[in-house]
């Protein structure tokens, strides 16, 4: 059975951070998987946060995270993790977790980030 399994969400202060993680069990997440962190806010659509390639080697960012958020993955541990730092009022969302291969596409259940004084 496949599983993402999210965790780390919380409540945090502006300019706090927090440490997202994203276990992953059931489906080979070495191969040829691209993880992904997605957020979305109350009203709002479902927007891409970062991505990492299957071994790591390449990322990318929304603009709006660029230099407070960084992505990576531990494939031994089945594990890819959403370090984010400064963060600020607006990137109070659920955050989900996503993998993508060849033929699959796989959610989590999100976990929710809230960025509040």
């Amino acid at each position: 059975q496949v599983q993402l399994v999210e965790s780390g969400g919380g409540l945090v202060q502006p300019g706090g951070s927090l440490r997202l993680s994203c276990a992953a069990s059931g489906f080979t997440f070495s191969s040829n998987y691209v993880m992904s962190w997605y957020r979305q806010a109350p009203g709002k659509e479902r927007e891409l946060v970062a991505h990492i390639t299957s071994t790591g080697g390449s990322t990318n960012y929304a603009d709006s995270v660029k230099g407070r958020f960084t992505i990576s993955r531990d494939n031994a541990k089945n594990t890819v993790y959403l370090q984010m730092n400064r963060l600020k009022p607006e990137d109070t969302a659920v955050y989900y977790c996503n993998a993508v291969g060849y033929f699959n596409d796989y959610w989590g259940q999100g976990t929710q980030v809230t960025v509040s004084s």
